[in-house]
């Protein structure tokens, strides 16, 4: 099997992806990734959806609400983040903007004076590191090696830290089975309670709700997609009956089921 997943080579995506595909190929962005499996270009995409540090990845979340894709499967795994540069003295510190976040603490209290800057994977910032003596980067401790030592191990705010990514697969790929589904909710409209109709459902039949998040959608201003979670699978009698009871009430907008799945966690 191929996939698709943020690169280049090296990132925790690709870690993430490397469990479910021999093949790996590489993208700049999410969205790249989500339309890449949604025009049938790639068997499966792997995008980082939420960090127990940091949140929700909001790219991954506004991709999976613009294109027809599953989600078939959910990784989590443990973040090691390290601190990789050529020498102990440089002015930039290149990484994700996730990953800077997640170890905002220690660059504040080790490195307050030097400048940080976002790119677009951690591997990318590991290569600028590579390729210049005044960048550092944060990565994975075996992204060393080529000139590049690893100054800090664990320089994660938490050592809890873990992120959790989904395998994108083409929308008639979808499965009813598994302990979770995701499901995407455009109600097209706004009164008070409107969110108190939405998870009444839910409640009402025991099933319980593991993320709920607003996202703009970008129509008009105060207009918002619900991107929901939940603990049981399609396949379950109640979960139709809930999705059921959401569209009724959304009947101006529209739910997406995006699929029922079950969780691997995948330690390095």
């Amino acid at each position: 099997m191929k996939a698709i997943t943020l690169g280049p080579e090296g990132t925790y995506s690709h870690r993430a992806a490397r469990a479910i595909a021999e093949e790996v190929t590489f993208a700049e962005s999410v969205t790249d990734i989500v339309e890449a499996v949604a025009e049938g270009r790639v068997e499966r995409g792997v995008v980082p959806i939420e960090n127990s540090i940091e949140g929700s990845v909001t790219e991954s979340l506004d991709a999976l609400a613009t294109h027809d894709v599953a989600v078939v499967q959910e990784i989590v795994t443990p973040i090691r983040h390290a601190l990789l540069a050529q020498r102990e003295d440089f002015e930039v510190v290149a990484s994700h903007a996730q990953a800077l976040a997640q170890c905002r603490s220690y660059l504040e209290e080790n490195y307050p004076h030097v400048a940080r800057e976002a790119v677009a994977s951690t591997a990318r910032g590991v290569e600028q590191a590579r390729e210049d003596p005044s960048v550092a980067g944060i990565g994975h401790p075996d992204n060393a090696g080529d000139g590049l030592r690893v100054l800090a191990e664990n320089i994660q705010d938490r050592t809890s830290n873990a992120t959790r990514f989904v395998v994108v697969a083409p929308e008639h790929e979808r499965e009813e089975a598994g302990g979770k589904t995701s499901l995407v909710v455009y109600p097209n409209t706004n009164y008070p309670g409107l969110l108190l109709r939405l998870l009444e459902p839910f409640a009402e039949r025991d099933i319980n709700l593991t993320r709920v998040e607003s996202r703009p959608s970008g129509e008009r201003l105060g207009d918002y997609v619900f991107h929901v979670d939940v603990a049981a699978g399609l396949y379950e009698e109640r979960t139709q009956e809930a999705i059921d009871a959401v569209e009724g009430i959304v009947e101006d907008g529209w739910v997406r089921r995006l699929g029922s799945y079950d969780t691997r966690h995948v330690l390095y």
